[in-house]
């Protein structure tokens, strides 16, 4: 069976989305068997129907497909009615949509709070963002009643907020009856679908904080801004920021994101550890696998301190005092006066740049 999976299925996209999940349905009792050989069956058939297939790897292998405009994601998954018979977690995908069509007339709120994550850099689960996925938003727009009643509720959460839609285990403490590791997230969803599974598993402390943040600014004013994109004017903030410009890998979006991820975050240490003061910074990933990092830093002077060992430590001093020329003895700790090569944040960055570890990240990645 082929059926649409997703927001598409659930009637909760947004008008900007131009993705859609595809999911190919397999006989259970046919081929519970054969579950690791899923993606290669399928391979044979879409190679028949499409030129240019391009094949992902995920807990199970699936494939995108790019026309008119859209992209599309085929994946195979086993017929299932209940999760417990599950042999891959994308099998259970489609018992989340019939979930969530039960509450069709939330549908404009699920909106409402999907918007509102994305403005606002919360939206998504992937390992680069940690933030609130898709099924999450429905399932806490889903379990308050509306937006509106979320946000509310959102400014009164604690640590360890925990969320039970169907009551799976009423009268009993969540945190010693779940797995420890499906529990470290600062709030614990539990899938309707899934007794045992964390919906919000993916949450980190940061975004969580941000979510109430952001929910409490939005009580204390409530504006359409919190749900409009911001048009970022290149120019403007050349004049505040190093703006970088980076091409990603191909693959996986949680993968190349990772990675992405991972270049943002070695250019941040390798600036602080020189002496550079990091006062902002923040990054944008699209769709196009474009991604633009933002870092506002303070120029150096020519004079680096270095910290040396303590006086006590006498062949540590000699050897420190070997390598540096210039030292001095304060609170008997050894420093030493380093002359800097860079003391611009630019050209630092445009250094960095040449780094074997950012090439091995990035397709391309220039200063803007």
């Amino acid at each position: 069976k082929i059926i649409l999976g997703g927001s598409g299925a659930k009637g909760t996209w947004l008008k900007d989305v131009n993705d859609a999940d595809i999911f190919i349905q397999f006989n259970y009792n046919k081929h519970k068997d054969k579950s690791d050989e899923l993606s290669n069956i399928l391979e044979k058939q879409l190679k028949k129907s499409f030129k240019k297939l391009d094949k992902l790897h995920g807990s199970r292998d699936y494939f995108q497909v790019k026309e008119k405009g859209f992209t599309f994601e085929i994946i195979p998954i086993l017929e299932i009615k209940k999760a417990e018979i599950a042999l891959n977690i994308t099998d259970v995908s489609p018992l989340h949509a019939d979930f969530v069509k039960k509450y069709s007339k939330l549908e404009d709120e699920i909106r409402l709070m999907k918007q509102f994550c994305k403005v606002n850099n919360l939206y998504g689960a992937e390992s680069y963002i940690n933030g609130f996925s898709g099924y999450m938003c429905e399932l806490l727009v889903i379990y308050y009643g509306g937006f509106l009643k979320l946000i509310k509720n959102a400014c009164k959460w604690k640590e360890k907020e925990i969320i039970d839609i169907k009551n799976f285990y009423k009268g009993k403490n969540v945190l010693f009856e779940m797995n420890k590791s499906k529990i470290i997230s600062p709030i614990v969803l539990i899938d309707p679908v899934q007794s045992d599974r964390n919906a919000a598993a993916a949450l980190s402390e940061e975004k969580y904080n941000l979510f109430i943040k952001k929910a409490k600014e939005f009580m204390k004013k409530p504006s359409k801004v919190f749900f409009e994109k911001k048009k970022v004017d290149i120019n403007k903030l050349k004049k505040e920021f190093i703006i970088l410009e980076a091409e990603a890998l191909k693959g996986k979006e949680d993968v190349i994101g990772a990675k992405l991820l991972k270049v943002f975050e070695f250019l941040q240490r390798k600036l602080k550890k020189e002496g550079f003061e990091v006062t902002k910074q923040y990054w944008t990933f699209d769709k196009e696998k474009e991604a633009f990092f933002y870092l506002k830093v303070k120029d150096v002077s020519s004079v680096k301190i270095v910290e040396g060992p303590n006086v006590k430590f006498k062949d540590h001093v000699k050897f420190f005092k070997k390598k540096h020329k210039n030292t001095f003895v304060k609170k008997n700790v050894v420093y030493a006066k380093d002359k800097r090569k860079v003391t611009k944040a630019k050209d630092f960055v445009k250094n960095l740049l040449k780094d074997e570890y950012v090439k091995e990240r990035v397709k391309k990645i220039c200063i803007q």
